[in-house]
């Protein structure tokens, strides 16, 4: 027996991952219908997780960019809450364990906004630099890559394990994000 709700959530997933694709659910048991459609794409998949929270910044942070066959996606939006919300994706499927992605993405997350912090005097009166999980309160992110040749990890090949995206992911984080930084100054002083 299908569970329309089960599959409903995954076919919203696929529509928010290819932005701009219509997708439509139809259940011939009792006549339940439901189309998925989002032309944002992961950025409205940020907005989705985001609906019913204060959001610090209004427009979600959307990043992009491809090396050697491999197209990496980002949006990422800060809330008052004190929970982090991170999805990752290897070609449309869900890396619930992560990976390289998720660790390149981590990793330059935390070091952009530590040197954002200290070039602006934003952090000066701490006593050591502000810490990953610090960063990552109340952050809700989805980070896609499109891969040739994924290696998946682990039991249930939900973990990237190709090294290479790692440092694709950090790079493109690393540029873009300290590119949004300087060019919004009140919204990077709000998210500090």
């Amino acid at each position: 027996v299908y569970s329309f709700d089960t599959l409903a959530q995954r076919l919203r997933e696929l529509a928010f991952l290819n932005g701009g694709i219509t997708i439509t659910l139809d259940d011939e048991r009792d006549g339940k219908t439901h189309k998925f459609h989002y032309d944002g794409g992961i950025v409205s998949f940020v907005q989705h997780l985001n609906k019913n929270k204060a959001v610090v910044n209004e427009k979600p942070i959307y990043m992009r960019g491809d090396k050697d066959g491999i197209d990496a996606e980002i949006a990422m939006q800060w809330n008052d809450s004190y929970a982090e919300q991170t999805y990752s994706f290897a070609n449309n499927i869900n890396t619930h364990e992560g990976g390289t992605h998720l660790s390149g993405f981590r990793a330059a997350l935390t070091r952009t906004i530590n040197t954002y912090a200290t070039k602006n005097n934003l952090a000066k009166d701490l006593k050591e630099s502000v810490s990953g999980d610090d960063i990552r309160e109340g952050l809700t992110a989805v980070i896609s890559v499109k891969i040739p040749q994924p290696q998946f990890e682990g039991q249930t090949k939900t973990k990237l394990g190709n090294t290479e995206v790692k440092g694709i992911v950090e790079t493109i984080v690393n540029e873009r994000l300290a590119e949004y930084l300087e060019e919004n100054p009140v919204i990077a002083k709000k998210i500090i």
